[in-house]
Protein backbone atom coordinates (compact mmCIF):
# COMPACT_ATOMS: atom_id res chain seq x y z
CA UNK A 1 0.00 0.00 0.00
CA UNK A 2 2.05 2.82 -1.48
CA UNK A 3 0.22 5.60 1.35
CA UNK A 4 -0.26 5.20 4.71
CA UNK A 5 -2.77 6.98 6.81
CA UNK A 6 -1.37 7.97 9.89
CA UNK A 7 -4.63 8.24 12.92
CA UNK A 8 -4.53 9.95 16.49
CA UNK A 9 -3.57 7.12 19.16
CA UNK A 10 -5.57 6.70 22.33
CA UNK A 11 -3.96 8.40 25.40
CA UNK A 12 -6.16 6.72 27.71
CA UNK A 13 -9.41 5.19 28.17
CA UNK A 14 -11.23 8.06 29.01
CA UNK A 15 -9.25 10.43 26.68
CA UNK A 16 -11.91 11.07 23.53
CA UNK A 17 -10.11 14.09 21.93
CA UNK A 18 -6.78 15.89 21.56
CA UNK A 19 -5.28 19.07 19.98
CA UNK A 20 -2.35 19.28 17.80
CA UNK A 21 0.38 20.83 19.87
CA UNK A 22 2.87 21.42 16.88
CA UNK A 23 4.41 19.93 13.63
CA UNK A 24 7.90 18.96 14.17
CA UNK A 25 7.66 17.90 10.11
CA UNK A 26 6.71 20.24 7.30
CA UNK A 27 4.06 19.30 4.75
CA UNK A 28 6.11 17.22 2.03
CA UNK A 29 9.02 16.78 4.03
CA UNK A 30 10.53 13.00 3.25
CA UNK A 31 10.94 11.46 6.60
CA UNK A 32 12.13 8.34 7.83
CA UNK A 33 10.27 5.29 9.72
CA UNK A 34 10.12 6.05 13.62
CA UNK A 35 10.99 9.66 12.67
CA UNK A 36 8.24 11.93 15.39
CA UNK A 37 5.99 14.02 13.55
CA UNK A 38 3.84 16.03 15.55
CA UNK A 39 3.60 17.26 19.42
CA UNK A 40 -0.06 16.07 20.71
CA UNK A 41 -1.41 17.45 24.15
CA UNK A 42 -4.47 15.52 25.92
CA UNK A 43 -5.98 16.43 28.94
CA UNK A 44 -3.21 14.24 30.51
CA UNK A 45 -0.39 14.25 29.06
CA UNK A 46 1.52 15.17 25.97
CA UNK A 47 2.71 12.35 23.33
CA UNK A 48 4.42 12.06 20.06
CA UNK A 49 3.20 10.49 16.51
CA UNK A 50 6.16 8.55 15.21
CA UNK A 51 6.29 7.94 11.39
CA UNK A 52 4.77 4.43 10.33
CA UNK A 53 6.90 4.52 7.23
CA UNK A 54 9.60 6.53 5.34
CA UNK A 55 8.21 8.49 3.02
CA UNK A 56 6.58 11.99 1.57
CA UNK A 57 4.71 13.63 4.49
CA UNK A 58 1.08 14.95 3.82
CA UNK A 59 -0.07 16.48 7.01
CA UNK A 60 -3.89 17.13 6.58
CA UNK A 61 -4.79 18.24 9.83
CA UNK A 62 -3.53 21.93 11.62
CA UNK A 63 -1.49 23.08 14.56
CA UNK A 64 -4.36 24.17 17.43
CA UNK A 65 -7.04 22.52 15.82
CA UNK A 66 -8.81 19.71 18.42
CA UNK A 67 -9.39 16.49 16.64
CA UNK A 68 -11.32 12.95 17.74
CA UNK A 69 -8.89 10.27 18.88
CA UNK A 70 -8.84 7.82 16.01
CA UNK A 71 -8.86 11.13 13.25
CA UNK A 72 -6.61 10.54 10.22
CA UNK A 73 -4.10 13.64 10.93
CA UNK A 74 -1.58 13.09 8.01
CA UNK A 75 -0.49 10.27 5.71
CA UNK A 76 2.96 9.00 3.78
CA UNK A 77 3.69 8.20 0.19
CA UNK A 78 5.98 5.60 0.47
CA UNK A 79 6.80 5.55 -3.14
CA UNK A 80 8.27 8.86 -2.90
CA UNK A 81 12.58 8.65 -2.27
CA UNK A 82 14.08 10.82 -0.40
CA UNK A 83 17.26 12.02 -1.66
CA UNK A 84 19.67 14.09 0.28
CA UNK A 85 21.13 16.99 -1.64
CA UNK A 86 25.31 16.59 -2.92
CA UNK A 87 27.39 18.52 -0.94
CA UNK A 88 29.36 21.20 -3.42
CA UNK A 89 32.33 20.99 -3.42
CA UNK A 90 34.13 23.62 -4.13
CA UNK A 91 37.75 23.43 -6.35
CA UNK A 92 41.21 24.58 -4.59
CA UNK A 93 42.93 27.09 -6.23
CA UNK A 94 46.84 27.14 -4.74
CA UNK A 95 47.72 30.45 -4.28
CA UNK A 96 51.28 32.19 -3.51
CA UNK A 97 52.24 32.12 0.08
CA UNK A 98 52.31 36.32 0.05
CA UNK A 99 49.47 37.09 -2.39
CA UNK A 100 47.56 34.76 0.03
CA UNK A 101 48.78 36.29 3.43
CA UNK A 102 47.98 39.85 1.99
CA UNK A 103 44.02 38.49 0.71
CA UNK A 104 43.64 36.98 4.25
CA UNK A 105 44.42 40.31 5.85
CA UNK A 106 42.37 42.95 3.33
CA UNK A 107 39.27 40.39 3.79
CA UNK A 108 39.55 40.49 7.74
CA UNK A 109 40.02 44.49 7.09
CA UNK A 110 36.84 44.24 5.67
CA UNK A 111 34.95 42.29 7.84
CA UNK A 112 32.06 44.57 9.50
CA UNK A 113 32.52 44.32 13.67
CA UNK A 114 28.86 43.36 14.68
CA UNK A 115 27.75 44.38 18.16
CA UNK A 116 27.56 41.18 20.32
CA UNK A 117 23.52 40.46 20.72
CA UNK A 118 21.57 37.95 22.82
CA UNK A 119 19.87 37.12 19.63
CA UNK A 120 23.11 35.71 18.29
CA UNK A 121 22.51 32.82 21.12
CA UNK A 122 21.57 29.64 19.52
CA UNK A 123 18.97 27.67 21.82
CA UNK A 124 19.29 24.25 22.41
CA UNK A 125 16.77 21.44 21.31
CA UNK A 126 15.18 21.79 24.51
CA UNK A 127 15.66 25.32 24.95
CA UNK A 128 14.00 25.93 21.77
CA UNK A 129 10.85 23.69 22.31
CA UNK A 130 10.53 25.23 26.22
CA UNK A 131 10.79 28.80 24.37
CA UNK A 132 7.98 28.23 21.66
CA UNK A 133 5.88 26.61 24.17
CA UNK A 134 5.80 29.57 26.29
CA UNK A 135 5.51 32.49 23.39
CA UNK A 136 9.29 33.95 24.20
CA UNK A 137 11.37 35.08 21.63
CA UNK A 138 14.86 33.84 21.64
CA UNK A 139 16.48 37.01 21.33
CA UNK A 140 14.84 37.70 24.12
CA UNK A 141 16.91 35.56 26.88
CA UNK A 142 20.45 35.73 27.55
CA UNK A 143 22.47 32.51 27.07
CA UNK A 144 24.67 31.07 29.40
CA UNK A 145 26.01 28.39 28.04
CA UNK A 146 29.29 28.18 25.82
CA UNK A 147 29.20 31.26 23.35
CA UNK A 148 25.92 32.44 23.67
CA UNK A 149 24.21 29.46 23.67
CA UNK A 150 20.79 29.41 25.34
CA UNK A 151 20.34 26.30 27.72
CA UNK A 152 17.37 25.03 29.23
CA UNK A 153 18.06 26.35 32.56
CA UNK A 154 17.58 29.86 30.90
CA UNK A 155 14.53 29.48 29.74
CA UNK A 156 12.92 28.11 32.81
CA UNK A 157 14.61 31.00 34.79
CA UNK A 158 14.57 33.33 32.22
CA UNK A 159 16.38 36.75 32.37
CA UNK A 160 14.16 38.84 29.98
CA UNK A 161 16.21 41.73 29.03
CA UNK A 162 13.55 43.06 26.74
CA UNK A 163 11.73 46.52 28.29
CA UNK A 164 10.12 48.17 25.11
CA UNK A 165 7.15 46.79 26.08
CA UNK A 166 7.20 48.87 29.63
CA UNK A 167 4.57 51.58 29.84
CA UNK A 168 2.77 49.92 27.25
CA UNK A 169 -0.94 48.48 27.17
CA UNK A 170 -0.74 45.70 24.85
CA UNK A 171 -3.16 42.03 25.92
CA UNK A 172 -1.97 38.87 24.33
CA UNK A 173 -4.70 36.28 24.38
CA UNK A 174 -3.52 31.92 24.26
CA UNK A 175 -6.24 29.21 23.39
CA UNK A 176 -5.77 27.47 27.00
CA UNK A 177 -4.67 23.74 26.33
CA UNK A 178 -6.25 20.74 27.00
CA UNK A 179 -3.84 20.10 29.97
CA UNK A 180 -4.56 23.11 31.54
CA UNK A 181 -8.29 23.03 31.06
CA UNK A 182 -8.08 19.73 32.91
CA UNK A 183 -5.72 20.97 35.83
CA UNK A 184 -8.06 23.61 36.22
CA UNK A 185 -11.19 21.87 36.35
CA UNK A 186 -9.98 18.93 38.66
CA UNK A 187 -8.67 21.90 41.25
CA UNK A 188 -11.99 23.88 40.91
CA UNK A 189 -13.51 20.21 41.43
CA UNK A 190 -11.22 19.75 44.56
CA UNK A 191 -12.16 22.93 46.23
CA UNK A 192 -16.22 21.93 45.97
CA UNK A 193 -16.04 18.35 46.68
CA UNK A 194 -13.92 17.88 49.52
CA UNK A 195 -13.44 18.89 53.04
CA UNK A 196 -9.95 20.39 52.33
CA UNK A 197 -8.22 21.76 55.78
CA UNK A 198 -4.47 22.38 55.85
CA UNK A 199 -2.24 21.65 58.75
CA UNK A 200 1.09 23.54 59.54
CA UNK A 201 4.53 22.55 61.32
CA UNK A 202 8.24 23.14 61.62
CA UNK A 203 10.81 21.48 60.67
CA UNK A 204 14.59 22.51 62.27
CA UNK A 205 16.67 21.36 58.89
CA UNK A 206 19.85 21.41 60.34
CA UNK A 207 20.75 17.09 60.93
CA UNK A 208 19.61 17.08 57.33
CA UNK A 209 21.83 19.82 55.91
CA UNK A 210 24.65 18.70 58.10
CA UNK A 211 24.18 14.99 56.60
CA UNK A 212 24.28 16.50 52.98
CA UNK A 213 27.52 19.17 53.57
CA UNK A 214 29.17 15.81 55.20
CA UNK A 215 28.47 13.00 52.09
CA UNK A 216 26.71 15.03 49.45
CA UNK A 217 30.55 14.29 47.42
CA UNK A 218 30.39 10.67 48.72
CA UNK A 219 27.31 10.30 47.78
CA UNK A 220 27.21 11.61 44.34
CA UNK A 221 30.56 9.57 43.95
CA UNK A 222 29.19 6.19 44.64
CA UNK A 223 25.75 6.79 43.27
CA UNK A 224 25.66 8.93 40.48
CA UNK A 225 23.24 11.26 41.74
CA UNK A 226 23.37 14.41 44.24
CA UNK A 227 21.67 14.14 47.24
CA UNK A 228 19.28 16.81 47.66
CA UNK A 229 15.96 16.93 50.12
CA UNK A 230 13.30 15.15 48.51
CA UNK A 231 14.39 11.95 49.12
CA UNK A 232 14.40 12.89 52.71
CA UNK A 233 10.98 13.92 52.93
CA UNK A 234 9.85 10.86 50.54
CA UNK A 235 11.37 8.74 53.11
CA UNK A 236 10.23 10.66 55.74
CA UNK A 237 6.64 10.38 54.38
CA UNK A 238 6.47 6.42 53.57
CA UNK A 239 7.19 6.00 56.99
CA UNK A 240 4.30 8.50 58.86
CA UNK A 241 1.78 7.00 55.85
CA UNK A 242 2.90 3.38 57.21
CA UNK A 243 1.99 4.76 60.62
CA UNK A 244 -1.35 6.87 59.76
CA UNK A 245 -3.11 4.79 56.68
CA UNK A 246 -5.64 7.27 56.72
CA UNK A 247 -3.71 9.44 54.93
CA UNK A 248 -2.97 7.65 52.48
CA UNK A 249 -6.15 6.03 51.89
CA UNK A 250 -8.66 7.82 50.11
CA UNK A 251 -12.64 7.67 49.40
CA UNK A 252 -14.69 5.38 46.45
CA UNK A 253 -17.95 6.24 46.50
CA UNK A 254 -19.48 4.79 50.03
CA UNK A 255 -16.03 2.72 50.54
CA UNK A 256 -12.74 3.97 52.22
CA UNK A 257 -9.70 2.54 50.62
CA UNK A 258 -6.44 2.08 51.94
CA UNK A 259 -2.78 1.23 50.60
CA UNK A 260 -0.34 -0.96 52.39
CA UNK A 261 2.35 0.72 49.66
CA UNK A 262 3.92 4.28 49.02
CA UNK A 263 2.86 5.25 45.31
CA UNK A 264 4.24 9.01 45.94
CA UNK A 265 3.75 12.05 43.64
CA UNK A 266 5.87 14.62 43.00
CA UNK A 267 4.73 17.76 41.73
CA UNK A 268 6.75 19.52 38.75
CA UNK A 269 6.21 22.65 37.38
CA UNK A 270 6.10 21.74 33.49
CA UNK A 271 5.51 24.52 30.58
CA UNK A 272 2.29 23.07 29.69
CA UNK A 273 1.29 23.54 33.36
CA UNK A 274 1.34 21.12 36.81
CA UNK A 275 2.43 17.15 36.36
CA UNK A 276 2.76 14.84 39.16
CA UNK A 277 5.12 11.85 37.87
CA UNK A 278 4.96 8.81 40.33
CA UNK A 279 7.71 6.80 42.43
CA UNK A 280 6.23 3.67 43.11
CA UNK A 281 6.89 1.66 46.51
CA UNK A 282 8.78 4.53 47.39
CA UNK A 283 8.63 2.84 51.18
CA UNK A 284 10.82 -0.13 49.56
CA UNK A 285 13.78 2.29 48.04
CA UNK A 286 16.95 3.45 49.33
CA UNK A 287 17.53 7.90 49.12
CA UNK A 288 19.90 7.06 45.78
CA UNK A 289 17.03 5.13 43.80
CA UNK A 290 13.98 7.94 44.99
CA UNK A 291 16.95 10.57 43.82
CA UNK A 292 17.51 9.25 40.23
CA UNK A 293 13.46 8.31 40.43
CA UNK A 294 13.00 11.96 40.86
CA UNK A 295 15.60 13.21 38.68
CA UNK A 296 14.34 11.11 35.89
CA UNK A 297 10.39 11.62 35.73
CA UNK A 298 11.06 15.22 36.97
CA UNK A 299 13.38 15.73 33.17
CA UNK A 300 10.92 13.50 31.33
CA UNK A 301 8.00 15.90 32.46
CA UNK A 302 9.69 19.06 32.06
CA UNK A 303 10.51 17.54 28.33
CA UNK A 304 6.85 16.23 27.58
CA UNK A 305 7.81 13.02 27.42
CA UNK A 306 6.25 11.70 30.59
CA UNK A 307 3.31 9.02 29.88
CA UNK A 308 0.09 9.16 31.09
CA UNK A 309 1.10 5.47 33.20
CA UNK A 310 3.94 7.52 34.80
CA UNK A 311 1.18 9.69 36.17
CA UNK A 312 -1.73 7.34 37.10
CA UNK A 313 -2.38 5.81 40.43
CA UNK A 314 -0.07 8.14 43.31
CA UNK A 315 -1.59 7.44 46.98
CA UNK A 316 -0.01 10.29 48.11
CA UNK A 317 1.42 14.13 46.72
CA UNK A 318 4.83 16.08 47.46
CA UNK A 319 4.81 19.57 46.25
CA UNK A 320 7.78 21.83 47.03
CA UNK A 321 7.07 25.75 46.58
CA UNK A 322 10.57 26.28 48.04
CA UNK A 323 11.92 26.02 44.95
CA UNK A 324 10.49 28.85 43.40
CA UNK A 325 11.04 31.09 46.72
CA UNK A 326 7.33 30.24 48.70
CA UNK A 327 7.68 30.80 52.44
CA UNK A 328 3.98 29.29 53.14
CA UNK A 329 1.51 27.91 51.14
CA UNK A 330 -1.80 26.09 51.33
CA UNK A 331 -1.58 22.61 48.71
CA UNK A 332 -4.25 21.58 47.35
CA UNK A 333 -5.15 17.59 46.96
CA UNK A 334 -4.27 15.73 43.59
CA UNK A 335 -7.39 13.61 43.67
CA UNK A 336 -8.59 10.99 44.17
CA UNK A 337 -5.75 11.03 46.77
CA UNK A 338 -6.46 12.38 50.39
CA UNK A 339 -3.63 14.70 51.31
CA UNK A 340 -0.55 16.49 50.01
CA UNK A 341 2.65 17.56 51.64
CA UNK A 342 3.78 21.18 51.00
CA UNK A 343 7.63 22.29 51.29
CA UNK A 344 8.92 26.09 51.56
CA UNK A 345 12.02 27.47 51.33
CA UNK A 346 14.90 27.29 54.13
CA UNK A 347 15.04 30.38 56.68
CA UNK A 348 17.30 30.90 59.04
CA UNK A 349 15.64 31.75 62.03
CA UNK A 350 15.99 32.61 65.53
CA UNK A 351 14.36 29.76 67.88
CA UNK A 352 14.58 28.57 71.28
CA UNK A 353 16.76 25.07 71.81
CA UNK A 354 17.33 24.14 75.21
CA UNK A 355 16.07 27.38 77.16
CA UNK A 356 18.63 29.70 74.19
CA UNK A 357 17.94 31.16 71.64
CA UNK A 358 19.90 29.81 68.31
CA UNK A 359 19.83 30.45 64.76
CA UNK A 360 18.52 27.66 63.18
CA UNK A 361 17.55 26.97 59.24
CA UNK A 362 14.08 26.39 59.53
CA UNK A 363 11.50 25.18 56.88
CA UNK A 364 7.57 25.45 57.00
CA UNK A 365 5.37 22.51 56.02
CA UNK A 366 1.98 22.10 54.87
CA UNK A 367 -0.34 18.99 54.88
CA UNK A 368 -3.69 19.49 53.14
CA UNK A 369 -5.91 17.03 54.14
CA UNK A 370 -9.62 15.22 53.30
CA UNK A 371 -11.31 16.22 56.71
CA UNK A 372 -14.07 13.21 55.43
CA UNK A 373 -11.42 10.65 56.07
CA UNK A 374 -8.13 12.36 57.98
CA UNK A 375 -9.46 13.40 61.31
CA UNK A 376 -7.15 16.34 62.73
CA UNK A 377 -5.93 13.76 65.00
CA UNK A 378 -4.48 11.58 62.58
CA UNK A 379 -3.64 14.53 60.63
CA UNK A 380 -1.19 16.38 63.04
CA UNK A 381 0.00 13.27 64.10
CA UNK A 382 1.17 12.31 60.68
CA UNK A 383 3.18 16.04 60.24
CA UNK A 384 4.35 15.49 63.73
CA UNK A 385 6.04 11.88 62.67
CA UNK A 386 7.24 13.74 59.22
CA UNK A 387 9.04 16.71 61.62
CA UNK A 388 10.31 14.38 63.99
CA UNK A 389 12.15 11.73 60.69
CA UNK A 390 13.39 14.81 59.42
CA UNK A 391 15.06 16.80 62.78
CA UNK A 392 16.92 13.11 63.35
CA UNK A 393 17.37 11.29 60.10
CA UNK A 394 18.47 7.83 62.24
CA UNK A 395 14.83 7.12 62.95
CA UNK A 396 14.40 6.40 59.20
CA UNK A 397 16.46 3.67 59.54
CA UNK A 398 14.39 1.76 61.87
CA UNK A 399 10.78 2.72 60.94
CA UNK A 400 10.50 5.59 63.39
CA UNK A 401 11.85 4.10 66.48
CA UNK A 402 14.13 4.83 68.79
CA UNK A 403 17.59 3.08 67.34
CA UNK A 404 18.82 2.92 70.96
CA UNK A 405 15.79 1.22 72.20
CA UNK A 406 15.82 -0.96 69.00
CA UNK A 407 19.42 -2.24 69.64
CA UNK A 408 18.51 -2.88 73.32
CA UNK A 409 15.49 -5.01 72.05
CA UNK A 410 13.45 -2.94 74.64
Amino acid sequence: MPVIEMKVPSPGESITEVQIARWIKKDGDYVEKDEELCEIDSDKATLTLNAEASGALKILAKEGETIAVGTVVCSIDTDAKGEKPAAKVEPKVAAAPAKAKEESAQAKKAEPVATKTYAEGIPSVAAEKILREKGIAADKIEGTGKGGRITKADVLNPNIIDISTRGGRNVRREKMTMLRKKVAERLVAVKQETAMLTTFNEVDMSAIMKIRKQYKDTFKETHGVGLGFMSFFTKAVCEALLSFPAVNGQIDGTELVYHDYCDIGIAVSAPKGLMVPIIRNAEAKSLAQIESAVNELATRARDGKITLEEMTGGTFTITNGGVFGSMLSTPIINPPQSAILGMHNIVERAVVVDGKVEVRPIMYVALSYDHRIIDGRESVGFLVKVKQMLEDPTKMLFGGADPTRTLLGI
